[in-house]
């Protein structure tokens, strides 16, 4: 069959599908294919005229619904938040707005709405060219078998319905290597509302450690109930023993099983998106980083994290099959999970809810990005030093 007759048939039938109904319109499309051998979705697009030739038509479909103006400010929340999902950018957009407008100036009504109803589908569409990559390495944490008969084995947190139960880990930063001394990082995890506090040591030997966990305790916004960690020997040591299992009131002190991430998934979680992310996986063996990176973690990156940045809690997981389905709750940060916990002492309240009014989450984003511009100073001449 010629190209023309082929035109001639797609123009007939053309005109019959525009005025058949659903029930027709499958047979016409039959009819085309077993004339022209053509295969369905291509002789579906020449129908309806969505395809560019003779006959073709604009798309019937909805129109463009979101501009350049809302993309410039979910690219400025999206670069400024560190890259999150759609569902949790989605519950970012109330908490950064005002920050927004602080900064940029304020946003036009018809723009605001427009942002406050767009959907996590379509935030992660427009931000998947803007994505980024990074590679993981495996870790640097050495066992401790000198307490490991003495702490019990904790390995289910489902039942825990009230905030001070943490999680511990460190994450070595020996870059290729880990022969030598060099800094790690300290992250403890309340596994109720996800509230973490990170801190940066030297060789992560036990008094630091313990030194450490106690400047993090006296800033929490709630009692310390129970500390659950991995057998690193950083944290099975009779100084740390001592100090949580000593009191008149003893704090639990619990391990996970040898080589079960999944044990500590709270906070083994948070070594790529609080650490990793942050600081990358170079090698940090100048001593001077290490109250440069402390000061950054007790300081902007802690509030920007607990005050302005959602995380989603599993809720429930449906094996069907092969296939496991995961429920997760609506994204709220852990400062919002611990003003909705009723029994939050009324000081510590008041104190997270003038925080989250007076603190610009742009501001402390901002102060982030100058700590890590002298991090990196520091280790460029570092390398410059050891050449």
């Amino acid at each position: 069959m010629s190209i023309e007759t082929r035109r001639e048939v797609l123009e007939r039938a053309r005109r019959r599908y525009r005025r058949a109904g659903r029930k027709h319109r499958g047979a016409l499309i039959e009819e085309v294919c077993g004339v022209c051998g053509y295969e369905q979705k291509y002789a579906i697009k020449l129908l309806t005229g969505n395809r560019p030739g003779p006959g073709a038509r604009p798309h019937r479909g909805r129109g463009r619904v979101y501009g350049a103006e809302e993309e410039e400010i979910l690219r400025e929340l999206w670069r400024r938040s560190d890259y999150p999902c759609g569902k949790r950018l989605v519950a970012m957009v109330e908490l950064w707005l005002p920050g927004y407008e602080q900064e940029y100036g304020a946003v036009a009504a018809p723009v605001k709405r427009r942002l406050e109803r767009m959907s996590p589908a379509t935030m992660d569409r427009r931000t998947a060219p803007w994505r980024c990559r990074l590679k993981k390495r495996r870790g640097g944490t050495k066992p401790g078998s000198l307490l490991r008969s003495q702490i019990p084995v904790r390995c289910g947190n489902w039942d825990i319905d009230r905030p001070g139960y943490l999680e511990a880990d460190s994450v070595d930063h020996g870059g290729e290597t880990t022969e030598g001394s060099y800094m790690h990082s300290l992250t403890f995890t309340d596994i109720f509302s996800g509230w973490t506090e990170q801190a940066a040591v030297w060789n992560k030997g036990a008094t630091d450690v313990l030194h450490r966990l106690r400047e993090i305790e006296q800033q929490l916004p709630f009692p310390l109930l129970a500390f659950d960690s991995d057998n690193g020997g950083e944290f099975l040591n009779h100084h740390l023993r001592r100090y949580l299992t000593g009191r008149s009131v003893p704090v639990g002190f619990t391990r996970s099983r040898s080589y079960h991430q999944n044990d500590n998934a709270h906070v083994e979680q948070k070594n790529w998106s609080k650490v990793r992310q942050l600081l990358g996986y170079e090698r940090y063996d100048n001593p001077e980083l290490v109250p440069v990176v402390h000061d950054l973690y007790r300081g902007p990156w802690r509030l920007l994290q607990n005050l302005f940045q959602p995380v989603m809690k599993l809720r429930r997981k449906v094996r069907s099959g092969a296939r496991v389905r995961k429920r997760y709750d609506r994204p709220q940060t852990p400062a919002q999970r611990l003003l909705a916990w009723p029994d939050l002492a009324d000081e510590k309240r008041e104190q997270l809810q003038k925080m989250m009014e007076t603190l610009n989450p742009f501001v402390l984003a901002r102060q982030v990005q100058r700590d890590l511009q002298t991090i990196r100073t520091l280790l460029r001449q570092a390398r410059r030093h050891v050449a």
